[in-house]
C-alpha cells in the first residue's frame, strides 16, 4: 500500500497521507514522498496549486513516535520542511480530525487551510521532551496571536476548529462532507490567475513579512514592473478589454 497517494489533475496535484493505520504519522519514507510531490508541483509548469489531505480518520498526527526512535530516523525535518520555505506555488491544507505536531507544521507550511468542524489542532512534543523541529516555533506565531500560540507550544493543549477559526489558524471550517470540495474550488479559483503573478505574489508576500515596510515596498515595485512586461500581463488586459477568458502562458 503506498504511504502517499498523488492525483494530478487540470494542474492540481492532490498528495493524501495514506497511513490510516497510525492516524497518518509520517515516517521518512511518508515525509520523502510528499517531499517529492512538493518539488514535483514547484517544477512542473503544468501544476498551479496543491492540496495536502489525509486518508482515513485524520489528517496528521505527525512523526511517527515508533519510527523516530529507529536508527535511521536521523534527519527526518531535513527535506520536506525546507522544500515548504521555499515552494513558489500555492499550497491548501485540507484538515480533519487530528492535525497534530508535524502534522500542523505541514498545515503551516500551506498558504490556505480549510477544515472539518471536528478537526483538533496541536503540538504535543513538549511532553514527549521534545520541541517542534519542523518550522512550528516560527510558523504558528506568524499565523496566530502570539499568546495562545505560546500557550499551544508551553502546555501540549489544543485547538478545536472553532477556536482556530477565531485565530485566524484556518481558513474555513466546514462540514466533513464538503472538505475536499471546498479546497478544489479554491484551487481552482486560482488556476483560473496567472500563473507567474500568483507566483509572484506568493514570493512578494512571503519575502515581505520578514522586511520592513519600505523593503517591502521596493520588493513589491520590483516584482509588479517585472509582471507588467510579461506576455500574460498583456493577455490579461486583452482578455478584459474583449471580455473573454484569458489564455495564460505563462511567460
Amino acid at each position: 500500500m503506498k504511504k502517499v497517494i498523488v492525483e494530478k489533475s487540470d494542474g492540481i496535484i492532490h498528495v493524501r497521507i495514506n497511513r490510516p493505520e497510525v492516524y497518518n504519522a509520517c515516517d521518512g519514507e511518508t515525509y520523502n514522498a510528499i517531499a517529492d510531490a512538493w518539488d514535483e508541483l514547484e517544477n512542473d509548469s503544468g501544476l498551479r496549486v496543491g492540496i495536502l489531505s489525509g486518508e482515513g480518520k485524520a489528517f496528521c498526527t505527525g512523526t511517527d513516535v515508533k519510527w523516530v526512535s529507529t536508527p535511521g530516523a536521523q534527519g527526518f525535518v531535513d527535506r520536506l520542511y525546507p522544500r515548504l520555505l521555499t515552494l513558489s506555488k500555492p499550497l491548501i491544507a485540507a484538515i480533519h480530525g487530528h492535525c497534530n505536531g508535524g502534522g500542523l507544521e505541514q498545515a503551516l507550511g500551506a498558504d490556505i487551510r480549510v477544515c472539518t468542524e471536528d478537526a483538533k489542532f496541536g503540538f504535543g512534543e513538549i511532553r514527549l521532551g521534545w520541541i517542534p523541529g519542523g518550522h512550528g516555533t516560527q510558523r504558528l506565531p506568524r499565523v496566530i496571536p502570539l499568546g495562545p500560540a505560546l500557550e499551544m507550544l508551553y502546555t501540549g493543549g489544543r485547538f478545536d476548529a472553532a477556536n482556530a477559526y477565531r485565530l485566524g489558524l484556518v481558513n474555513h471550517v466546514v462540514s466533513s462532507d464538503q472538505l475536499l470540495d471546498k479546497s478544489m474550488e479554491i484551487a481552482g479559483e486560482i488556476v483560473k490567475s496567472a500563473p507567474l503573478a500568483v507566483q509572484k505574489m506568493k514570493v512578494t508576500v512571503m519575502e515581505g513579512l520578514d522586511m520592513s515596510l519600505p523593503e517591502g515596498t521596493k520588493l513589491e515595485k520590483k516584482n509588479f514592473e517585472y509582471l507588467m512586461q510579461t506576455e500574460d500581463a498583456k493577455e490579461g488586459m486583452r482578455a478584459f478589454a474583449e471580455k473573454r477568458a484569458p489564455n495564460w502562458k505563462a511567460k
